[in-house]
């Protein structure tokens, strides 16, 4: 293997990384769970063993319980693995917490399969310095700690994979330390140069490792991103003298992605650009009977043109499909295609492999519900009559579309299928195309939505729509930062074609941008559904959705013209988007930390990011006050932990507003007035101290 001999190494950030060395290994028992120096309760970890996920440029926090029996003190380090099978060791800190957990963070910066382990070691140099200091400002057994210094620096300046002014500095000091008098014992003990040298290449015994685990770590699309959903027969869609309206095209919808991409987003989502079904054709608002032009729900995939391979007649071939991601990839921007695996009864399969299907005993095919909604333009799958040949299918069908040039999936209802499907599927793509990332729509119990993100999936959706108070979202955000961080990354949708919260319903402009700006900074992937930057609030009676739902009908919508009026988000949609590309500590998931305000409907959190990791050579530090309550102004204190972005407490620091401009001394204790009908929400840039 070839060891990363520093710091500069291109695959890692880390201040804590150490010249490598082998580790002086104890010989475990066989057939013990425990080593001699314990290694507990390793973290990154997964629940059900499954491998950890990070993404390119992801600051990673790893963690371990170690201690041994007495007095003498260990050392704990972290042996990483890069997917060359290079190596490179980081020494962990004690949180001195009373756990007894060790912890470092390290960025890792090359995509592929790492793996890593947690070493411990006794500590002999810092064992006899510890026990020199106090024994000789004591005056007890100065010459045995003398003679034990002097023994121990003289092994060191044996090892020969020190440098050879070390060795002889080393040597040097072991050579004063024989018959030496306390005050020059000491000095030795407590000598800083002496220290970073042995931190930095530790004289150990007693060594004891962990098993190497895997650690997957993804580009970095898997883990950040702004989200843009749209409906390509809308984008380009009119109105003809007869009433009816003409689809839009692929070709018709590129024209949309210069203003998708203005606005600063990454991804833009199709939902299914498929053929869609005749038989039992919802109408407008998810009616039974379709009319004369009505287009039909996109996801009641199938049709006398083709199925899941096949594009609709209305928005193109092929060809118009590859100009349109190749028109979104000259504009920076990703396509995500929606998979919903599901047919219309018009579907081929229906057909051609009807074991694909449920048949109830009146010889009848079910169709799809989510009660109490009922979806009778749709079959869903079963997959137990025919897993082989239905595994191989959608297979394929994905890989036909990884060729069309679409690495990016949004999964319809994946909690729908078997878990086993997902783990062979997402594990087979992604051993072809480790590029290709997918991401669980399933709104459903955590254990399994947990349970999606962990066989696989490198984004899920989640709970978020619906946490809207500041008690539910400091909980909600802590969790998913904290808790489960380690596999699962939730993409914050802030509306869907589907959703339309009563948050969004009845709180007016103020809800639109409160909901934007916490989505857009508390977490590094997050989406919005288009319309959402047109206000577009009004359900249909009685659910959580858009009232003349685009699902079944087209849209037509004045993106420029509604600019021009001051009536669009966009521009707050674009600054926002600005602000998470300037602001490396907005692109991590993990460092959330919530704060305290003496208002329940002010929600405080904050965002830090060590100098080390952001490639400016600064810390980055945002501070996020938003007021929850759309219908409200509100007066209060909040009350900071500056210590997160090194800020002692009581002392001053300057605040910079990323919205207003507006510029503040704080201290970790403020007074904030937020105006919900003007500017609810404050995104602070904590400036660098002079």
């Amino acid at each position: 293997m070839a060891p990363h001999a520093n710091t500069s190494d291109p695959a890692l950030r880390s201040p804590a990384q150490i010249p490598l060395r082998p580790l002086n290994a104890a010989a475990d028992d066989e057939g013990l769970r425990t080593t001699r120096i314990p290694l507990l309760d390793g973290t990154p970890r997964v629940p059900g063993g499954f491998a950890p996920k990070a993404f390119v440029g992801e600051v990673l926090p790893f963690g371990v319980v170690s201690f041994r029996e007495g007095h003498d003190i260990i050392g704990v380090q972290l042996r990483l693995t890069a997917p060359d099978g290079s190596q490179s060791l980081h020494r962990l800190h004690p949180l001195l917490d009373g756990s007894d957990r060790w912890a470092v963070e390290v960025a890792l910066d090359v995509q592929g399969a790492w793996s890593f382990s947690f070493e411990a070691f006794a500590d002999d140099f810092a064992t006899w310095a510890h026990a020199a200091e106090l024994k000789v400002e004591a005056g007890v057994d100065v010459p045995v700690m003398a003679a034990l210094g002097a023994g121990l620096l003289t092994r060191a300046a044996a090892e020969k994979d020190r440098p050879a002014a070390q060795r002889k500095l080393l040597k040097a000091t072991a050579d004063s330390l024989v018959d030496a008098a306390a005050d020059v014992t000491l000095a030795a003990s407590t000598d800083a140069a002496l220290a970073q040298i042995f931190h930095e290449r530790p004289l150990t015994s007693l060594g004891s490792t962990t098993a190497p685990q895997t650690l997957l770590v993804e580009r970095e699309a898997a883990g950040v991103g702004a989200w843009y959903e749209f409906f390509p027969r809308s984008e380009g869609a009119k109105r003809l003298k007869d009433g009816t309206i003409k689809s839009g095209t692929f070709r018709t919808a590129a024209k949309r992605l210069p203003g998708v991409a203005a606005m600063g987003f990454d991804v833009v989502y199709l939902v299914p650009i498929h053929p869609i079904g005749t038989t039992n054709r919802k109408g407008r608002n998810n009616t039974l009977t379709a009319e004369p032009g009505d287009p039909g729900s996109p996801y009641a995939i199938g049709a006398a043109e083709g199925g899941h391979d096949a594009i609709h007649p209305d928005l193109g071939g092929p060809a118009d499909f590859r100009a349109f991601v190749r028109a979104a990839s000259a504009q920076g921007l990703e396509v995500a295609l929606d998979l919903a695996l599901q047919a219309s009864p018009d579907h081929p399969w229906v057909t051609e492999h009807p074991e694909w299907f449920t048949t109830l005993p009146d010889g009848t095919i079910a169709y799809a519900e989510n009660p109490p909604k009922k979806y009778q333009d749709i079959y869903p799958l079963n997959f137990d009559n025919d897993p082989a040949g239905i595994y191989q299918e959608m297979l394929r069908v994905v890989m036909h579309w990884v060729r069309q040039g679409v690495k990016i999936f949004r999964v319809d209802n994946p909690h729908t299928k078997p878990l086993q499907f997902w783990e062979w599927l997402i594990a087979t793509v992604n051993a072809s195309d480790p590029d290709v990332i997918f991401l669980a729509e399933a709104f459903t119990r955590p254990a399994v939505m947990r349970a999606l993100a962990a066989v696989g999936f490198q984004q899920s959706y989640s709970y978020f729509t619906w946490r809207n108070t500041k008690a539910e979202l400091e909980e909600f955000l802590t969790s998913v930062s904290q808790e489960t961080s380690d596999y699962m990354r939730p993409n914050l949708f802030v509306n869907t074609h589907d959703i339309l919260t009563e948050y969004l319903q009845y709180g007016g402009r103020a809800a639109y941008k409160v909901r934007a700006c916490i989505a857009a900074t508390a977490a590094p992937v997050y989406g919005v559904y288009a319309g959402y930057e047109l206000f577009e609030n009004v359900a249909r009676p009685g659910s959580e959705e858009n009232i003349d739902n685009e699902k079944y009908e087209y849209k037509l919508r004045d993106w420029e013209g509604a600019e021009a009026a001051g009536t669009s988000l966009a521009p707050l949609l674009r600054r926002l988007n600005a602000i998470r590309r300037e602001h490396p500590a907005l692109r991590q998931l993990r460092n959330f930390r919530a704060h305290w305000s003496e208002d329940d409907a002010i929600l405080v959190y904050s965002k830090h990011l060590d100098a080390a990791f952001t490639g400016t050579g600064q810390h980055d530090t945002i501070i996020v006050v938003a007021n929850v309550d759309p219908h409200s102004v509100r007066e209060t204190t909040v009350h900071l932990d500056s210590t997160v972005w090194g800020v002692p407490r009581g002392e001053s620091f300057e605040v910079e507003d990323l919205i207003t401009g507006a510029v503040w001394t704080w201290t970790d204790h403020n007074y904030v007035r937020l105006d919900s009908f003007s500017e609810p929400v404050h995104i602070l840039k904590v400036r660098a101290r002079s």
